[in-house]
């Protein structure tokens, strides 16, 4: 049997579709249309011999064969793009004031960034994590070259390389009661996810008492997981301890959470190019491989 070539911009749709939200998003990632993406996907299948995706008109969701395929193309891509980046682009050699917030793909953080340094060991980090609001301070004050933080309301600054679905979260073992005030986890005002919580049992006429407030991201995590009440968090922030709560029917749905690079038109673009690639090619692998088409 005639083993075929896997070709690199195949492979790079392939993990954008399976990786960032459909074929919509997908084409946004890799800078093509919607139907180039859709191509692409159909010459692998057919240069594979195997079906990679179950589609409906609601869903989009890998078969057996595109997750075993998955997890290959995520490592041949970081090997063609180290490859290429070791021939075509200089060394990057300086120090970056990074600023991460809580709300970034909290689990897979430290992955990346420990993948980043062993890809480009001349850049020296100094990186401060934390609330969105106190990071985009620090980035006015001039105390931070690049920040990634949550979108800061209706401001229309930075470039979205992130987005995630809110989810309600409590404990494991935790039952909702909604004939009873909801116990509420959350952080002190100003707050998007406070503000968030607040209007929609509001407007569900739904009562509530608040258990605990955190000071940080990891905080309301800890005090949802030890059962002290529910919070909003994005989707990323399940882990082992923790449930999505189901809401009544006719709650409304939750918005999306959106995270933006700041700072990449001003930083030192030597410095800041190597991590905003790295960035851009790694998302994918973080996110889930059930999507909404």
């Amino acid at each position: 049997m005639r083993i075929p070539d896997l070709e690199i911009d195949l492979l790079r749709a392939f993990v954008a579709v399976a990786e960032t939200g459909g074929f919509t998003a997908a084409s946004e990632v890799v800078g093509r249309s919607q139907s180039a993406v859709s191509q692409k996907i159909i010459r692998l299948e057919e240069a594979l011999g195997r079906r990679l995706f179950e589609r409906t008109s609601r869903m989009l969701r890998l078969t057996a064969d595109g997750e075993q395929l998955l997890v290959t193309a995520r490592h041949m891509l970081e090997l063609n793009d180290a490859a290429v980046r070791n021939l075509l682009e200089p060394a990057a050699i300086g120090v970056l004031r990074l600023g991460i917030s809580e709300d970034f793909i909290p689990r897979q953080l430290p992955n990346l960034l420990g993948r980043f340094g062993r890809l480009y060991p001349q850049v020296q980090l100094e990186l401060k994590t934390g609330l969105s609001c106190d990071l985009l301070a620090a980035y006015d004050e001039g105390a931070l070259d690049v920040v990634i933080a949550k979108k800061d309301g209706a401001a229309q600054r930075g470039r979205v390389i992130w987005r995630e679905p809110l989810v309600w979260l409590a404990a494991k073992e935790y039952e909702a009661d909604f004939s009873r005030p909801l116990p509420l986890v959350l952080l002190g005002p100003p707050c998007t996810y406070r503000d968030l919580v607040m209007r929609t049992l509001d407007a569900q006429r739904q009562e509530w008492v608040l258990a605990c407030t955190a000071s940080s991201l990891m905080g309301i995590q800890a005090a949802v997981e030890a059962g002290l009440g529910i919070s909003i968090l994005g989707r990323s922030f399940v882990q082992e301890g923790l449930q999505v709560v189901q809401v009544p029917a006719d709650w409304p749905s939750l918005p999306m959470t959106e995270i933006v690079l700041i700072g990449e038109d001003t930083a030192e673009a030597e410095i800041v190019k190597p991590l905003v690639a790295y960035l851009m090619d790694s998302l994918a692998a973080s996110q889930t491989v059930t999507l909404v088409a």
